[in-house]
């Protein structure tokens, strides 16, 4: 009896261990998630939190980047500006007078001089002695946890990518922008290693159109497409259809109304996360940047799309 048992225990191990090395071995967090951005065939939705978690600290701040990670959030969506003496800092405006207690454009500001006023919160609360950070500290942050969308930054794509190679984070760096298809390929073409690239396409623009247009016309079938829209029409789900059958993700932002027909977070914080959340997954968004990223889990979690 005593046998068999030993000879059952063996197998079921052995069978425990067989399924268990069929399931892909990520070294880290960060490198699952580059993982399932780049699966448009997963039902994981990921989501990506609009200059972190500013709500409770302040906008783009190293505090509010390690809170979206406690959360779980996947992507660090952050915007640079770059100061008088060349360093990129995390900064959303041309000047510092919104988010920190001094006043003055980042371009004509060293960051030494940045660095003697303290950032505020949300509704302008300061917090004494938190700084504006450098990108440079932001990704050291960042390393193998989450990954990072840096937008508001393709104008300093060449200091960027120094950085991340630098940090060894190029791989989980997500840049996007405007630029024709033919202005990111040259860059890319310049570089042995490249940051992952997303275009955004206002697609009830016409500048938007053209550029959604030249990726088609070309054949490109880029990671994933950002989509903007302001209302529903035609073009909308024609745009949105092709995206998701081209084989790219499709990153929808519920931050604001006007660029997501109007499924915006307040609303689904307000009215319910079903009213907002669920139409945006019928479209086949598989990338949501969001303000209310604890809430966004939540409602992911409870239908098996974040897990």
């Amino acid at each position: 009896m005593n046998r068999i048992k030993i000879v059952f225990v063996a197998a079921l191990t052995a069978l425990v261990s067989s399924c268990s090395s069929n399931e892909p071995q990520y070294a880290n967090r960060a490198e699952k998630i580059v993982a399932e951005i780049h699966n448009p065939s997963s039902k994981y939705v990921v989501v990506a939190s609009h200059r972190g978690d500013w709500r409770n600290y302040p906008e783009n701040s190293l505090e509010a980047i390690e809170s979206v990670i406690r959360m779980g959030v996947d992507i660090m969506e952050l915007d640079l500006k770059l100061t008088k003496d060349s360093v990129l800092v995390l900064c959303h405006d041309k000047t510092i007078d919104r988010t920190t207690s001094g006043k003055g454009k980042v371009s004509e500001l060293t960051y030494e001089e940045i660095l003697q006023y303290d950032l505020k919160r949300a509704h302008g609360v300061k917090k004494p002695g938190v700084k504006m950070p450098t990108l440079k500290q932001a990704l050291e942050v960042c390393k193998d946890r989450i990954c990072v969308n840096v937008d508001q930054g393709y104008e300093y794509c060449d200091l960027v990518l120094a950085i991340t190679e630098e940090l060894g984070v190029t791989n989980q760096i997500l840049i996007k922008g405007k630029k024709m298809p033919e202005v990111v390929a040259e860059f890319e073409a310049a570089h042995s290693n490249n940051m992952m690239y997303m275009p955004i396409v206002d697609i009830q623009s016409e500048s938007g159109k053209a550029l959604f247009q030249a990726y088609k016309d070309q054949g490109i079938v880029p990671l994933a497409y950002e989509i903007c829209w302001d209302s529903n029409a035609p073009e909308v789900k024609e745009c949105m259809d092709y995206v998701v059958s081209s084989g790219s993700k499709l990153w929808v932002n519920s931050i604001w109304a006007s660029l997501c027909g109007g499924l915006d977070d307040d609303l689904a914080y307000e009215q319910g996360a079903d009213k907002v959340y669920k139409p945006l997954l019928d479209m086949g968004a598989s990338i949501i940047q969001t303000d209310r990223p604890a809430f966004l889990i939540h409602y992911l979690r409870s239908i098996g799309r974040h897990d």
